[in-house]
């Protein structure tokens, strides 16, 4: 994969070190990196729009630009149902080129919540969800081949390590 442009699809919900992690990863091998938090926010503020399908759809066409150039890029988002996920591999195959599907999580629960009640945010306007909102959030079960990382009782260091490694050995 170092060779070639690829599509890094990354998903997991709110707070289990996704964004710390894909973040890193994009940094590491030096790619074009796309987080739907900053898209979704971006538009928010600029077009004062209520935001859906909007940051999916432009990140999509994002994506696809780098990966023509021959970038390989890096994704940031809950992608929480098939579909979300489905719609990032057609961009990855839109453009002839691999993907890899990463999940991150967070197995311990007072983890995770301790790490959502205490994350900040680098942009002004932007709030995360809370705690309640997360549980009763829609996340659907992985069907397809996946990467997976539990960041439960590790570092952001030793996630960090099993990540690189589980993606350089592909």
């Amino acid at each position: 994969m170092k060779n070639s442009p690829t599509l890094f699809i990354f998903s997991g919900l709110p707070g289990v070190g996704k964004s710390t992690l894909a973040q890193r990863l994009a940094a590491e091998l030096n790619v074009f990196y796309l987080r739907i938090d900053t898209i979704e926010q971006g538009l928010a503020d600029v077009c004062g729009i209520d935001v859906t399908v909007e940051g999916y759809a432009l990140a999509h066409r994002l994506a696809a630009d780098n990966l023509r150039l021959g970038l390989s890029v890096v994704t940031d988002s809950v992608n929480p149902l098939k579909i979300t996920r489905d719609e990032w591999e057609a961009v990855a195959e839109s453009v002839n080129v691999p993907f890899l599907n990463i999940e991150i999580g967070c197995s311990d629960m007072d983890t995770h919540r301790e790490r959502v009640e205490l994350r900040r945010s680098s942009m002004p306007a932007m709030t995360f969800p809370s705690w309640e909102a997360i549980l009763n959030r829609q996340y659907e079960p992985w069907i397809s081949d996946r990467l997976s990382i539990d960041t439960a009782h590790k570092t952001t260091d030793q996630s960090f390590s099993e990540l690189l490694s589980l993606v350089l050995d592909r």
